[in-house]
């Protein structure tokens, strides 16, 4: 198994989960803080280590820039990003996918203390997938198929960085011993460290379930099923969404108006992925890149958009 990668079977101590927060809170009031007095210029922008995501942040940043504004990104797990917009220490996040983040985000969008402004990638994939060679070897085109075939995965399924949705999604079915996987483990790690795990496993043709996705280089790499959920334990995802804190859009209309209008297609995220994961490339230079080359599309997004100051 690839060294960082663990089971999530220890419980937080409440009170060491109680100081967890508040140093959270604290770290992201240093940071500055999204919210502020109308006029204020600077934007706190969140991200995790996806590889479209932090393209796009790049993105919005230097057209942001440009347009006046003062922007900080700050990485943060996607409940802590989801708690800093709530308390509006965070003004947007560009990687709400939806509806896999809806156990972390939906109640902050019901108290109305977030606000989603658009989508920004359509027809996304977020769920346990398998090489297709397993499927076709051992049958597992469902996730119902999994537990008939246990000791091929040695009773795991590899998730990404703790606490995003998708590893929780799956550790509630196991709790709940769905489809029969309540002896199973999650094994976190990071996002990088499940993709080498699996692709050493694919080069060995070894069995791996594993939380997948598209938009993302593994689609082309390796050719994948996407498992079905029959007893639609998974929520899945279709969109994925920009999300801002409540107030953001009336505090900040123009740079509102340019992150609802920024669209992006599978096949250009899949490319920043592969830019960033399979060639070295930073985001700064693959973001850099892609603007000077596509300027008409930056034009398109910030359709009548004006500067911090309000001046075309």
């Amino acid at each position: 198994m690839a060294k960082g990668m663990r089971s999530m079977r220890r419980r937080r101590h409440p009170i060491l989960a109680v100081l967890s927060a508040a140093l959270i809170s604290l770290s992201l009031a240093a940071c500055g803080g999204g919210q502020g007095s109308e006029g204020d210029t600077e934007i706190v922008l969140a991200q995790q280590p996806w590889e479209d995501l932090l393209v796009e942040n790049q993105i919005a940043k230097s057209v942001l820039e440009e347009h006046g504004y003062r922007v900080t990104i700050q990485d943060l797990s996607v409940p802590v990003a989801a708690n800093g917009m709530s308390t509006g220490q965070i003004d947007a996040y560009l990687g709400n996918w939806w509806p896999s983040q809806q156990s972390v985000f939906k109640k902050h969008i019901d108290n109305g203390d977030v606000e989603v402004l658009d989508t920004l990638v359509e027809g996304v994939a977020y769920e346990p997938a398998v090489p297709s060679f397993v499927a076709e070897k051992h049958g597992v085109r469902s996730i119902a198929d999994l537990d008939e075939n246990r000791a091929a995965f040695g009773g795991e399924i590899l998730g990404i960085e703790p606490g995003t949705p998708g590893n929780q999604t799956i550790q509630d079915a196991i709790d709940k011993d769905a489809y029969g996987l309540g002896d199973w483990k999650l094994v976190e790690s990071s996002t990088p460290a499940m993709l080498s795990e699996v692709q050493r496993k694919v080069k060995n043709e070894e069995p791996v379930a594993f939380l997948a996705w598209d938009p993302h280089w593994m689609n082309v790499t390796w050719d994948l099923v996407y498992l079905e959920d029959p007893e639609n334990v998974w929520p899945g995802a279709g969109e994925i969404r920009v999300a801002a804190r409540a107030g953001f859009a009336d505090e900040n209309p123009e740079a509102a108006r340019f992150l609802s209008q920024m669209k992006v297609d599978k096949s250009t995220a899949s490319e920043w992925i592969y830019q960033v994961s399979k060639k070295d490339k930073t985001p700064e230079a693959v973001a850099s890149d892609w603007i000077s080359k596509n300027q008409d599309q930056i034009d398109t997004w910030l359709q009548g958009v004006k500067s911090a100051s309000g001046s075309e």
